[in-house]
């Protein structure tokens, strides 16, 4: 499966972006998919992640529960993070991942090393 990212762009704070992830290769609905962010200087850090099959629970980092949501439409194959109230210190390059291994049955879904396919990344910005 290959995987891009987009819909990243510049917003004042409190404002609204919505990322998408578009997958080729494989249905998404059998993957775990994650949302990572990587700010300059930072270690890339999880954001949010839903499951595989009918479940499709999400979970989220604590900075931004209640702000942000993930989701996926498997008619269209991608996977989508809805990012509202956003503050400067979303600032960062936005990743969609997928676990196409199945390692999530073994590792924490908020693990980096979890997921095996990424896409390119895409740039928020969030301006005070």
């Amino acid at each position: 499966v290959q995987l891009q990212a987009f819909g990243g762009g510049s917003v004042q704070a409190g404002g609204s972006l919505r990322l998408s992830c578009a997958a080729s290769g494989r249905a998404l609905s059998s993957v775990v998919m994650g949302w990572f962010r990587q700010a300059p200087g930072k270690e890339r850090e999880f954001v949010a992640t839903i499951t595989r099959g009918a479940s499709n629970t999400d979970d989220y980092a604590d900075s931004v529960k209640g702000r942000f949501t993930i989701s996926r439409d498997n008619a269209k194959n991608m996977v989508y993070l809805q990012m509202n109230s956003l503050k400067p210190e979303d600032t960062a390059v936005y990743y969609c991942a997928a676990d196409s291994k199945y390692s999530s049955r073994y590792y924490s879904t908020e693990r980096a090393a979890t997921y095996d396919i990424w896409g390119q990344g895409t740039q928020v910005t969030v301006s005070s």
